[in-house]
Protein backbone atom coordinates (compact mmCIF):
# COMPACT_ATOMS: atom_id res chain seq x y z
CA UNK A 1 0.00 0.00 0.00
CA UNK A 2 2.85 2.38 0.32
CA UNK A 3 4.46 2.29 -2.94
CA UNK A 4 2.15 3.51 -5.25
CA UNK A 5 1.88 6.08 -7.81
CA UNK A 6 -1.16 7.55 -6.09
CA UNK A 7 -0.57 11.02 -4.99
CA UNK A 8 2.11 11.49 -7.19
CA UNK A 9 0.60 14.11 -9.29
CA UNK A 10 2.23 15.78 -12.67
CA UNK A 11 1.43 19.06 -13.66
CA UNK A 12 4.36 19.67 -16.74
CA UNK A 13 5.77 17.50 -19.12
CA UNK A 14 9.24 18.18 -17.56
CA UNK A 15 7.84 16.07 -14.00
CA UNK A 16 5.90 13.90 -16.67
CA UNK A 17 9.43 12.80 -17.89
CA UNK A 18 11.43 12.14 -14.55
CA UNK A 19 13.77 9.24 -14.32
CA UNK A 20 11.95 8.08 -11.39
CA UNK A 21 8.26 8.62 -11.85
CA UNK A 22 7.75 7.57 -8.38
CA UNK A 23 8.32 9.88 -5.35
CA UNK A 24 9.56 6.79 -3.50
CA UNK A 25 11.98 6.07 -5.88
CA UNK A 26 13.68 9.52 -6.07
CA UNK A 27 13.89 9.74 -2.22
CA UNK A 28 15.47 6.25 -1.78
CA UNK A 29 17.94 6.72 -4.56
CA UNK A 30 18.72 10.36 -3.04
CA UNK A 31 19.22 8.55 0.51
CA UNK A 32 21.56 5.94 -1.06
CA UNK A 33 23.65 9.03 -2.51
CA UNK A 34 23.87 10.72 0.38
CA UNK A 35 24.79 7.53 2.16
CA UNK A 36 27.74 6.49 -0.70
CA UNK A 37 29.45 10.07 -0.24
CA UNK A 38 28.83 11.16 3.38
CA UNK A 39 29.01 7.83 5.04
CA UNK A 40 31.41 5.82 3.16
CA UNK A 41 33.99 6.82 2.80
CA UNK A 42 34.89 7.79 6.74
CA UNK A 43 33.82 4.22 7.62
CA UNK A 44 36.01 1.47 4.97
CA UNK A 45 39.00 0.76 5.19
CA UNK A 46 41.87 -0.35 2.57
CA UNK A 47 40.34 -4.29 2.24
CA UNK A 48 36.86 -2.78 2.10
CA UNK A 49 37.59 0.17 -0.43
CA UNK A 50 40.23 -2.14 -3.20
CA UNK A 51 38.93 -5.49 -2.60
CA UNK A 52 34.75 -4.58 -3.21
CA UNK A 53 33.79 -1.37 -3.59
CA UNK A 54 35.78 0.14 -6.29
CA UNK A 55 36.19 -3.50 -8.27
CA UNK A 56 32.45 -3.13 -7.73
CA UNK A 57 31.86 0.61 -9.26
CA UNK A 58 34.37 -0.20 -12.09
CA UNK A 59 33.01 -3.50 -13.23
CA UNK A 60 29.53 -1.76 -12.51
CA UNK A 61 30.44 0.58 -15.55
CA UNK A 62 31.98 -1.96 -17.62
CA UNK A 63 28.57 -3.63 -17.31
CA UNK A 64 26.75 -0.63 -18.04
CA UNK A 65 28.99 -0.03 -21.23
CA UNK A 66 28.40 -3.82 -22.35
CA UNK A 67 24.22 -4.14 -21.55
CA UNK A 68 24.05 -1.10 -23.77
CA UNK A 69 25.35 -2.88 -26.78
CA UNK A 70 24.09 -6.48 -25.93
CA UNK A 71 20.97 -5.91 -23.76
CA UNK A 72 19.45 -2.61 -25.38
CA UNK A 73 21.26 -3.03 -29.19
CA UNK A 74 20.78 -6.62 -29.17
CA UNK A 75 24.95 -6.70 -30.58
CA UNK A 76 27.00 -9.55 -29.12
CA UNK A 77 30.18 -8.82 -27.74
CA UNK A 78 33.03 -10.96 -26.48
CA UNK A 79 36.15 -8.07 -26.85
CA UNK A 80 34.67 -6.09 -23.73
CA UNK A 81 38.48 -6.88 -22.59
CA UNK A 82 40.02 -5.49 -25.23
CA UNK A 83 38.43 -2.41 -24.82
CA UNK A 84 39.30 -1.75 -21.50
CA UNK A 85 42.62 -2.28 -22.23
CA UNK A 86 41.95 0.36 -24.78
CA UNK A 87 41.19 2.41 -22.46
CA UNK A 88 43.77 1.13 -19.80
CA UNK A 89 46.43 2.13 -22.07
CA UNK A 90 44.97 5.87 -23.81
CA UNK A 91 44.83 6.70 -20.35
CA UNK A 92 48.45 6.12 -19.67
CA UNK A 93 50.31 7.45 -22.28
CA UNK A 94 47.77 10.79 -21.70
CA UNK A 95 48.67 10.95 -18.56
CA UNK A 96 52.30 9.92 -19.23
CA UNK A 97 52.62 12.92 -22.64
CA UNK A 98 50.25 15.29 -20.77
CA UNK A 99 51.50 15.38 -17.10
CA UNK A 100 49.98 18.63 -16.25
CA UNK A 101 46.20 17.77 -17.26
CA UNK A 102 43.90 16.57 -14.77
CA UNK A 103 43.86 13.04 -14.76
CA UNK A 104 39.93 13.12 -14.92
CA UNK A 105 40.28 14.28 -18.31
CA UNK A 106 42.69 11.72 -18.94
CA UNK A 107 39.72 8.83 -18.33
CA UNK A 108 37.41 10.90 -20.34
CA UNK A 109 39.58 11.23 -23.23
CA UNK A 110 40.65 7.80 -22.86
CA UNK A 111 36.97 6.27 -23.10
CA UNK A 112 36.42 8.69 -26.44
CA UNK A 113 39.64 7.06 -27.83
CA UNK A 114 37.82 3.45 -26.87
CA UNK A 115 35.19 4.59 -28.55
CA UNK A 116 36.09 5.29 -31.86
CA UNK A 117 38.00 1.59 -31.51
CA UNK A 118 34.76 0.24 -30.65
CA UNK A 119 32.90 1.71 -33.81
CA UNK A 120 35.89 0.58 -36.03
CA UNK A 121 35.45 -2.85 -35.00
CA UNK A 122 31.59 -2.80 -34.80
CA UNK A 123 31.28 -1.97 -38.54
CA UNK A 124 31.26 -6.07 -39.21
CA UNK A 125 27.86 -5.74 -37.33
CA UNK A 126 26.64 -3.96 -40.45
CA UNK A 127 26.59 -7.13 -42.04
CA UNK A 128 26.51 -9.61 -39.90
CA UNK A 129 24.56 -10.49 -36.36
CA UNK A 130 24.86 -13.47 -33.60
CA UNK A 131 26.96 -15.71 -33.54
CA UNK A 132 28.98 -14.68 -36.44
CA UNK A 133 29.20 -11.11 -34.69
CA UNK A 134 30.37 -12.44 -31.28
CA UNK A 135 33.30 -14.00 -32.95
CA UNK A 136 34.23 -11.25 -35.10
CA UNK A 137 34.14 -9.01 -31.44
CA UNK A 138 36.16 -12.37 -30.11
CA UNK A 139 38.93 -11.50 -32.65
CA UNK A 140 38.57 -7.89 -31.48
CA UNK A 141 39.69 -8.82 -28.28
CA UNK A 142 42.48 -10.98 -29.44
CA UNK A 143 44.03 -8.84 -31.32
CA UNK A 144 43.84 -5.91 -29.21
CA UNK A 145 45.74 -7.83 -26.44
CA UNK A 146 48.03 -9.00 -29.09
CA UNK A 147 48.89 -5.28 -29.83
CA UNK A 148 49.68 -3.89 -26.58
CA UNK A 149 51.67 -6.43 -25.90
CA UNK A 150 53.92 -6.86 -29.07
CA UNK A 151 54.36 -3.29 -29.89
CA UNK A 152 56.45 -1.61 -27.42
CA UNK A 153 55.70 1.80 -27.86
CA UNK A 154 52.50 1.19 -25.86
CA UNK A 155 54.33 0.28 -22.31
CA UNK A 156 57.05 2.85 -23.41
CA UNK A 157 59.43 0.44 -24.22
CA UNK A 158 59.62 -0.82 -20.53
CA UNK A 159 61.52 -4.29 -20.08
CA UNK A 160 58.86 -6.03 -18.24
CA UNK A 161 56.11 -5.12 -20.94
CA UNK A 162 53.89 -3.51 -18.12
CA UNK A 163 52.44 -0.27 -17.58
CA UNK A 164 52.38 1.95 -14.19
CA UNK A 165 49.82 4.40 -13.22
CA UNK A 166 51.82 7.80 -12.42
CA UNK A 167 50.85 9.60 -9.49
CA UNK A 168 47.68 12.16 -9.52
CA UNK A 169 45.42 14.10 -7.80
CA UNK A 170 42.00 15.16 -7.97
CA UNK A 171 40.86 18.29 -6.16
CA UNK A 172 44.23 18.26 -3.88
CA UNK A 173 43.50 14.26 -3.31
CA UNK A 174 45.55 11.39 -4.87
CA UNK A 175 43.75 9.25 -6.62
CA UNK A 176 46.13 6.78 -8.60
CA UNK A 177 49.42 5.66 -7.17
CA UNK A 178 50.76 4.42 -3.87
CA UNK A 179 49.85 7.63 -1.58
CA UNK A 180 46.25 7.13 -2.85
CA UNK A 181 43.64 6.88 -0.01
CA UNK A 182 40.98 4.05 -0.04
CA UNK A 183 38.48 7.15 0.01
CA UNK A 184 39.86 9.07 -2.64
CA UNK A 185 39.74 5.78 -4.73
CA UNK A 186 36.20 4.97 -3.82
CA UNK A 187 34.86 8.92 -4.39
CA UNK A 188 36.57 8.65 -7.93
CA UNK A 189 35.03 6.05 -8.83
CA UNK A 190 31.56 6.54 -7.49
CA UNK A 191 31.72 10.00 -9.36
CA UNK A 192 32.16 8.17 -12.74
CA UNK A 193 29.49 5.04 -11.97
CA UNK A 194 26.74 7.89 -11.03
CA UNK A 195 27.84 10.17 -14.14
CA UNK A 196 27.65 6.91 -16.53
CA UNK A 197 24.74 5.47 -15.02
CA UNK A 198 22.31 8.84 -15.23
CA UNK A 199 23.80 9.18 -18.77
CA UNK A 200 22.39 5.73 -19.70
CA UNK A 201 19.66 5.98 -17.73
CA UNK A 202 18.53 9.17 -19.79
CA UNK A 203 19.68 7.80 -23.37
CA UNK A 204 17.50 4.30 -23.26
CA UNK A 205 15.17 6.30 -22.53
CA UNK A 206 15.08 8.80 -25.29
CA UNK A 207 15.05 8.44 -29.05
CA UNK A 208 18.48 6.63 -28.95
CA UNK A 209 17.45 4.05 -27.11
CA UNK A 210 14.30 3.57 -29.09
CA UNK A 211 16.55 2.71 -32.15
CA UNK A 212 18.53 0.10 -29.89
CA UNK A 213 15.49 -1.85 -28.84
CA UNK A 214 13.87 -1.64 -32.16
CA UNK A 215 17.15 -2.85 -33.36
CA UNK A 216 17.28 -5.36 -30.97
CA UNK A 217 13.80 -6.48 -31.98
CA UNK A 218 13.70 -6.69 -35.50
CA UNK A 219 16.35 -4.77 -37.51
CA UNK A 220 14.07 -5.05 -40.77
CA UNK A 221 11.21 -3.77 -39.23
CA UNK A 222 12.95 -1.10 -37.83
CA UNK A 223 14.85 0.15 -40.67
CA UNK A 224 11.10 -0.05 -42.76
CA UNK A 225 9.80 2.59 -40.25
CA UNK A 226 12.96 4.49 -40.78
CA UNK A 227 15.68 3.61 -38.11
CA UNK A 228 18.93 3.53 -39.71
CA UNK A 229 20.97 0.33 -39.05
CA UNK A 230 24.20 1.85 -39.80
CA UNK A 231 23.81 5.05 -36.89
CA UNK A 232 22.02 3.18 -34.84
CA UNK A 233 24.34 -0.06 -34.76
CA UNK A 234 27.46 2.66 -34.50
CA UNK A 235 26.39 4.66 -31.88
CA UNK A 236 25.44 1.53 -29.84
CA UNK A 237 29.30 0.57 -29.95
CA UNK A 238 30.33 3.89 -29.58
CA UNK A 239 28.32 4.77 -26.58
CA UNK A 240 29.24 1.13 -25.05
CA UNK A 241 33.00 1.55 -25.92
CA UNK A 242 33.32 4.98 -24.39
CA UNK A 243 31.83 3.34 -21.12
CA UNK A 244 33.91 0.48 -21.24
CA UNK A 245 37.12 2.54 -21.58
CA UNK A 246 36.26 4.40 -18.86
CA UNK A 247 36.07 1.19 -16.62
CA UNK A 248 39.06 0.35 -18.37
CA UNK A 249 41.45 3.17 -17.74
CA UNK A 250 39.89 3.60 -13.58
CA UNK A 251 40.72 -0.42 -13.63
CA UNK A 252 44.34 0.22 -13.98
CA UNK A 253 45.15 3.50 -13.16
CA UNK A 254 42.78 3.56 -9.71
CA UNK A 255 42.45 0.04 -8.69
CA UNK A 256 45.49 -1.63 -10.09
CA UNK A 257 48.17 0.91 -10.37
CA UNK A 258 50.40 -1.23 -12.82
CA UNK A 259 49.18 -3.97 -15.35
CA UNK A 260 49.94 -6.32 -18.09
CA UNK A 261 47.41 -6.48 -20.34
CA UNK A 262 47.16 -10.61 -20.90
CA UNK A 263 46.76 -10.60 -17.73
CA UNK A 264 44.72 -7.92 -16.51
CA UNK A 265 42.66 -7.88 -19.97
CA UNK A 266 42.28 -11.31 -21.04
CA UNK A 267 39.21 -13.30 -22.11
CA UNK A 268 38.41 -13.89 -18.92
CA UNK A 269 37.80 -10.06 -18.20
CA UNK A 270 35.38 -10.32 -21.10
CA UNK A 271 33.23 -13.15 -20.12
CA UNK A 272 33.30 -11.93 -16.34
CA UNK A 273 31.59 -8.82 -17.09
CA UNK A 274 29.17 -10.91 -19.81
CA UNK A 275 28.31 -12.93 -16.87
CA UNK A 276 27.72 -9.68 -14.79
CA UNK A 277 25.12 -8.52 -17.83
CA UNK A 278 23.40 -12.03 -17.89
CA UNK A 279 23.28 -12.35 -14.06
CA UNK A 280 21.89 -8.72 -13.40
CA UNK A 281 19.62 -8.57 -16.57
CA UNK A 282 19.63 -7.94 -19.74
CA UNK A 283 18.21 -4.02 -20.85
CA UNK A 284 18.65 -2.72 -16.99
CA UNK A 285 20.64 -0.21 -15.80
CA UNK A 286 20.08 -1.25 -12.38
CA UNK A 287 20.94 -4.93 -13.33
CA UNK A 288 24.25 -3.92 -14.22
CA UNK A 289 24.71 -2.73 -10.92
CA UNK A 290 23.38 -6.45 -9.12
CA UNK A 291 25.42 -8.36 -11.49
CA UNK A 292 28.44 -6.81 -10.62
CA UNK A 293 27.84 -6.73 -7.48
CA UNK A 294 26.60 -10.63 -7.40
CA UNK A 295 30.04 -11.63 -9.37
CA UNK A 296 32.14 -9.14 -7.08
CA UNK A 297 30.48 -9.74 -3.84
CA UNK A 298 30.31 -14.15 -3.78
CA UNK A 299 34.08 -14.74 -4.12
CA UNK A 300 35.13 -12.64 -1.64
CA UNK A 301 32.03 -14.04 0.87
CA UNK A 302 33.13 -17.88 -0.34
CA UNK A 303 36.59 -16.61 -0.20
CA UNK A 304 36.07 -15.64 3.91
CA UNK A 305 33.89 -18.46 4.50
CA UNK A 306 36.16 -21.08 3.23
CA UNK A 307 39.99 -20.03 4.82
CA UNK A 308 38.13 -18.12 7.68
CA UNK A 309 36.20 -19.55 8.71
CA UNK A 310 36.40 -23.44 7.86
CA UNK A 311 40.30 -22.77 7.59
CA UNK A 312 40.80 -24.83 4.30
CA UNK A 313 43.92 -24.29 2.69
CA UNK A 314 43.85 -21.18 0.00
CA UNK A 315 44.44 -23.08 -2.87
CA UNK A 316 41.89 -25.44 -2.20
CA UNK A 317 39.48 -22.45 -1.22
CA UNK A 318 40.14 -20.89 -5.21
CA UNK A 319 39.14 -23.95 -7.13
CA UNK A 320 36.25 -24.94 -4.69
CA UNK A 321 35.25 -21.18 -5.13
CA UNK A 322 35.02 -21.36 -8.30
CA UNK A 323 32.72 -24.15 -8.73
CA UNK A 324 30.39 -22.70 -6.31
CA UNK A 325 30.17 -19.47 -8.25
CA UNK A 326 29.84 -21.49 -11.86
CA UNK A 327 27.46 -23.95 -9.98
CA UNK A 328 25.10 -20.95 -8.53
CA UNK A 329 25.75 -19.02 -11.99
CA UNK A 330 23.87 -21.86 -13.98
CA UNK A 331 20.72 -22.78 -11.01
CA UNK A 332 20.17 -18.70 -11.00
CA UNK A 333 19.92 -18.47 -15.41
CA UNK A 334 17.63 -21.58 -15.08
CA UNK A 335 15.92 -20.20 -12.10
CA UNK A 336 15.63 -16.59 -13.48
CA UNK A 337 16.73 -16.43 -16.93
CA UNK A 338 15.58 -12.32 -17.17
CA UNK A 339 18.63 -11.52 -14.22
CA UNK A 340 18.44 -10.04 -10.42
CA UNK A 341 16.46 -7.16 -12.49
CA UNK A 342 13.45 -9.03 -13.08
CA UNK A 343 13.29 -10.70 -9.12
CA UNK A 344 13.47 -6.87 -8.37
CA UNK A 345 10.76 -6.13 -10.67
CA UNK A 346 8.20 -8.47 -9.06
CA UNK A 347 9.50 -7.51 -5.20
CA UNK A 348 8.46 -3.84 -6.49
CA UNK A 349 5.07 -5.27 -8.00
CA UNK A 350 3.90 -7.33 -4.87
CA UNK A 351 5.00 -4.02 -2.70
CA UNK A 352 2.20 -2.12 -5.09
CA UNK A 353 -0.54 -5.11 -4.58
CA UNK A 354 0.15 -5.41 -0.22
CA UNK A 355 -1.55 -6.31 1.40
CA UNK A 356 -3.99 -7.62 -1.31
CA UNK A 357 -3.13 -11.06 -3.32
CA UNK A 358 -4.64 -9.77 -6.63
Amino acid sequence: MFYREAGDFKTSYREDSQTFPLALDRWAYRLLMAVAVLVVPFVIDGYWANAILVPFLIYAIAAIGLNILVGYAGQLSLGTGGFMAVGAYAVYKLSVAFPGINIVFHIIAAGGITALVGMLFGLPSLRIKGFYLAVATLAAQFFLVWLFNKVPWFYNYSASGQINAPDRSVLGWMVTGPLATPAAKYLICLAFAFVVAWIARNLTRGMTGRKWMAIRDMDIAAEIIGVNPLTAKLTAFGVSSFFIGIAGALFFAVYLGAAEVGEAFGINKSFLILFMVIIGGLGSIFGSFAGAAFMVLLPVALKNLLVGGFGWPTDLAAHIELMIVGGLIVIFLIAEPHGLAQLWRLTKEKLRLWPFPH
